[in-house]
């Protein structure tokens, strides 16, 4: 007998039963579900009924022009600006002010503080997000983990307006995984970043992706994340047109 499968082995003259498939009695529900969502600024609709599900633990790439409603989406997704129609559930719930702490958002704009060092800004951004009410020392350990984890040193004293772009990037990240998200919803990661930085950025975000985090990235790059993304998500003109699974490197072979 297979363990697991409950299967017993048949009698004397009678004909063995087909085999079936044992399936999960828990179901993958998706990470995130958007039904008919718009989002119109004045007479502009950035946004024009987008309905789409995305599953968790996979890395999606969000393609299009400028203007196709890309950072739109993603700053819905983030809670950042309402929709006009339209629903968002995200982690089974449309109430997202409740899973805001599930979410990591990391804006074009680094946003981070220039006069002051990378742990400073995060110390900063832990006590703003609250993310530790134990103790300066756990706050710090928390800090430094999550720069170490994006190839920076968390002893680095010099501000980070002297940091180079693609640190300012990965520093932008860490602020985003402060909270240890179950999402991160990225905005251009790769801008302004040399080659090196950018491949960089690719492998922390496959790292993320594998140990279970779900990702969506808005990018003009789409190379960059050939062979690392599950999904390419094609926007246009506020709708998403395309869908195009990834090909990962065991695949291509």
């Amino acid at each position: 007998m297979v363990a697991g499968v409950g299967s017993f082995a048949p009698r004397a003259g009678e004909t063995p039963a087909p085999a079936r498939a044992v399936l999960s009695s828990v179901a993958m529900l998706p990470a995130v579900i958007v039904t008919d969502l718009v989002k119109q600024f004045g007479r502009f609709a950035a946004l024009r009924g987008v309905s789409a599900e995305f599953a968790p633990g996979r890395l999606y790439a969000i393609l299009g022009d400028n203007g196709a409603g890309k950072t739109t989406l993603l700053r819905a997704l983030a809670g950042l600006i309402p929709p006009t129609r339209g629903k968002i559930s995200i982690l089974g719930t449309t109430n997202l002010r409740s899973v805001c702490g599930q979410l990591g958002y990391m804006a074009h704009p680094s946003l981070l503080y220039d006069e002051m060092s990378g742990m400073e800004n995060l110390r900063y951004f832990a006590r703003l997000y609250g993310v530790s009410n134990r103790g300066q020392n756990e706050n710090d350990q928390r800090c430094a983990d999550v720069i170490r984890a994006v190839k920076l040193d968390p002893s680095l004293t010099r501000p980070v307006g002297q940091y180079s772009q693609g640190m300012r990037q990965r520093m932008s990240l860490a602020r985003a995984l402060l909270n240890d998200p179950k999402i991160l919803l990225l905005d251009e990661p790769f801008s302004n970043v040399d080659m090196r930085s950018a491949r960089e950025m690719v492998s922390l975000l496959t790292g993320l992706r594998d140990s279970g985090k779900t990702i969506f990235v808005v990018t003009h790059q789409a190379s960059l994340l050939e062979g690392a993304a599950d999904e390419f998500v094609h926007m246009e003109a506020g709708q998403i047109v395309s869908r195009t699974a990834g090909l990962r490197p065991a695949e291509a072979r």
